[in-house]
């Protein structure tokens, strides 16, 4: 082989290696772009075990920061193992919170212990659905916040077998929301955007496991308007509104008191029934009150059936740094992928 040739030959095969290496380098970062989903494994601590699912998506409240904060929390200071799944754009492989239709990882609900919901309006393909249909079917218990009143909006496909969970169903009136966790959207009680909420403990369940260590609750979102509660439930907090967006801010007594936060526990007609939590509070900036925080993971220990290991006064300091964004449709941060969530 003359020397011309041997270098022609030498270059075909770095040309071949190169695009062996770019290949491979593609089937490596593919599926970690494609994700859409970030996992805390549990440190020690009385959750060790359990599998907590965060399921996020919705347009105006930052599900996709608070619920990374707060699994982080759960993770790191009470043991539990948690994944949460985001609504994405598949072209770019970050999150979308106003993709309503594409929310990554549901089939990790099939082996959790406890969901933790809060999406606005999502009509997800059935395949995906199923993973959360046999998940409550099962009675295995609900955490739900803010807009997971009006969780799911089928107007798609209105054939879907899962269409009853549609927030205006009339098969299953009020869908998932009122059905399940006691309550459909309604309205905006307090004045949206310049009315904040004092949370109010309901005295005759003040000893309730999920109210242990929780004092002094507020958050800049208005006071949701309640309707259809049904009878079986527990209000444990009340929603004083507050005439401005600071804590000090006067009470606006001409608005009733509403439930702002109860539990319930939804019977299934085969097998045990579902623990509910619900809260109308849970936007990333009204999880800036450390004792909303430490009412949800008080929550997720009863839904676990965890309340006679739940601590007197549950820490919840943030693990790392939280700066929220503000509530607002269209204001969520751009080009975040979930793993931007991950621990450092």
């Amino acid at each position: 082989m003359n020397p011309v040739d041997g270098l022609v030959c030498f270059a075909r095969r770095v040309r071949s290696l190169c695009c062996l290496a770019a290949c491979l380098a593609g089937c490596l970062l593919t599926p970690m772009q494609a994700d859409g989903w970030v996992t805390y494994e549990g440190h020690s601590g009385v959750g060790k075990g359990k599998h907590i699912v965060f399921i996020t998506g919705d347009e105006e409240y930052r599900s996709e920061e608070g619920m990374p904060m707060m699994a982080k929390i759960l993770s790191v200071h009470h043991g539990f193992d948690c994944t949460v799944l985001f609504a994405m754009d598949d072209a770019t492989g970050t999150i979308d919170p106003n993709n309503q239709t594409n929310i990554k990882g549901m089939h990790f609900i099939k082996d959790a212990d406890l969901v933790v919901l809060f999406t606005r309006f999502r009509e997800l393909p059935d395949q995906e659905m199923k993973y959360f249909d046999d998940y409550y079917t099962s009675g295995k218990p609900i955490i739900a916040l803010r807009t997971s009143t009006h969780a799911f909006s089928y107007t798609r496909n209105t054939q879907s077998p899962y269409a009853h969970y549609h927030w205006q169903s009339k098969e299953w009136p009020g869908g998932f929301g009122q059905q399940v966790l006691g309550e459909t959207w309604v309205n905006h009680h307090g004045h949206h955007g310049r009315e904040s909420t004092r949370g109010v403990i309901e005295g005759r369940h003040k000893d309730h496991p999920v109210l242990k260590g929780v004092k002094d609750i507020w958050g800049p979102t208005d006071v949701y308007g309640t309707a259809h509660l049904p009878g079986d439930i527990s209000v444990l907090v009340h929603g004083l509104t507050l005439d401005g967006m600071q804590p000090d801010a006067l009470p606006n007594y001409e608005k009733p008191l509403m439930p702002v936060a109860w539990v319930r526990e939804h019977p299934q007609p085969h097998g045990r029934n579902n623990r509910v939590f619900c809260s109308t509070m849970g936007a990333a900036t009204d999880l800036e009150s450390a004792d909303l925080r430490r009412l949800l993971v008080n929550a997720c220990f009863w839904g676990l059936e965890l309340e006679d290991t739940m601590p007197d006064h549950a820490k919840v300091d943030y693990v790392g740094t939280f700066k929220p964004t503000g509530f607002g449709f269209n204001g969520f941060v751009k080009g975040i992928k979930p793993q931007s969530h991950a621990l450092k």
